[in-house]
């Protein structure tokens, strides 16, 4: 670890250079070899021109984004730290888009109007933050998450974000108890004992501590309790953005409960989220029953709709962007190589000999995913790298990749090529508004399922 100020000279830079070591690492390394899939790709594309869209195209985009920041604070420990965590959700108004674009000079009050945007704020404990009572930083951190969860409620008459997270919960208990249970969360217990699942506040059979039912998603173990835990608030936001999506779609259902033809109102409406359709890290075992919580309100709207739901996740960085941006370079360098309004389809085959390199039998994300990949580039050059959701054991079945494996492939494609940002590199307008209303957040508090209830019903065509 070098000094403050301090650079490397040039004789150690040298030294590796020619290091014996260096080189015998380098022989022992696999290398990709070119595959003749990435280099010709008539064959392999998927053009929209030949798919058939649906009748009906959505005419709203919801989109979910979150954003983190981590703070040092005063309180006379050192590498003190806090995580501002904000998650929010933007409703755009195609419809109000499309009519403004027909004006020579559009009005910027007018095309704010056909956003709204709601964001909810957290602050997290970190490193050497301790809360009330509490015995350790770890320990405030857990009981900050399960207050969290329930002080945020985004619609009248319907469950909080808490409600929805235990609705999971629970199925995975009744679900998928096959499942090993996670170390106690207690210091000092974590070897010793299994976390006793529960609901709420309780009390742990062994060691007579408090326990949370949010101490299942074990975000806690991320904390690194003498230095920065940029990763740990990271993945609390993640958690958060997939908990969101699965909340604003249960509450559809329960307000068709209360009022009918609110289900039929999701055929309007196409879900992006800000990265692969994924959980990842301590929390993956949402997956699963996301998976089936999706599954099964697919199912039910679509005996009203016909249609599958539009849920999409966008990656703006990361390996498979990559990968795209290469495939679509020349040897000599020159960009725009893959042909515009066409699809790269992925499969495990694929994904594993030039993405990510695996022999592993496993399919790809299978424990992580509840939707499946697909490279795309928009009528204007965009190269979009999206993720759809997965409603049957076919579509999960990443050992093929047919169109008819990625739900509404066409319906995905042109609303890509209406929702382009030339703003920023490969990206889409409704997740540029959501990240600014989160980098930002200037509707703190505000109720979103509300707004967005009433915007929705205010234009419904049924």
């Amino acid at each position: 670890m070098a000094f403050e100020g301090e650079f490397a000279s040039y004789e150690p830079l040298r030294r590796l250079l020619v290091s014996e070591k260096v080189k015998a690492l380098e022989k022992r390394l696999k290398k990709r070899q070119k595959q003749e899939d990435t280099d010709n790709f008539e064959s392999t594309i998927t053009k929209k021109s030949d798919l058939s869209e649906s009748n009906l195209q959505p005419d709203l985009v919801l989109a979910i984004d979150g954003s983190h920041l981590e703070a040092m604070v005063d309180n006379g420990f050192p590498c003190a730290e806090i995580g501002y965590v904000t998650v929010a959700s933007v409703l755009i108004d195609l419809k109000k888009i499309g009519e403004l674009e027909k004006v020579e000079f559009i009005d910027p009050k007018n095309f704010r109007d056909t956003e709204k945007a709601s964001t909810i704020e957290s602050v997290f404990p970190g490193c050497n933050i301790i809360l009330d009572e509490e015995k350790s930083a770890k320990s405030s951190l857990r009981r900050a998450l399960y207050e969290e969860l329930r002080s945020n409620k985004f619609f009248e008459n319907g469950e909080t974000l808490f409600d929805t997270y235990e609705y999971l919960l629970d199925l995975k208990i009744k679900l998928f108890s096959d499942s090993s249970s996670p170390k106690c969360p207690i210091e000092g217990f974590e070897e010793k004992h299994k976390l006793t699942y529960g609901f709420g506040e309780y009390t742990c059979p062994d060691t007579n501590e408090p326990l949370f039912s949010t101490d299942a998603l074990r975000l806690h173990e991320l904390m690194n309790p003498s230095g920065s835990n940029g990763e740990m608030f990271g993945q609390i936001m993640a958690t958060l953005e997939k908990l969101m999506l699965i909340h604003l779609l249960r509450a559809f259902e329960i307000k068709d409960k209360q009022e009918k033809g609110w289900l039929a109102t999701l055929r309007r409406v196409a879900f992006i989220i800000d990265g692969p359709l994924a959980v990842f890290s301590t929390s993956s075992w949402l997956t699963k029953v996301i998976n089936y919580e999706i599954e099964r309100i697919n199912k039910l709207q679509k005996q009203i709709n016909g249609q599958d739901l539009l849920i999409i996740g966008i990656e703006k960085t990361g390996t498979f962007v990559n990968h795209f941006e290469a495939i679509d370079t020349t040897k000599d360098g020159i960009s725009d190589k893959f042909p515009k309004q066409s699809a790269l389809l992925l499969d495990d085959n694929y994904i594993k000999r030039n993405i990510i390199f695996s022999e592993s039998n496993k399919q790809y994300g299978q424990d992580t995913y509840f939707g499946r990949k697909f490279f795309y580039k928009t009528i204007h050059g965009q190269r979009i790298v999206t993720t759809t959701a997965t409603y049957n054991k076919e579509q999960k079945n990443l050992s093929t990749a047919y169109p008819n494996q990625f739900s509404r492939l066409a319906d995905v494609m042109n609303l890509l090529d209406k929702l382009f940002s030339s703003r920023y590199p490969n990206a889409v307008s409704p997740l540029v508004s959501a990240h600014a209303e989160a980098a930002i957040p200037l509707n703190l508090g505000k109720k979103i399922f509300d707004d967005i209830a009433r915007e929705i019903r205010e234009n419904s065509r049924i």
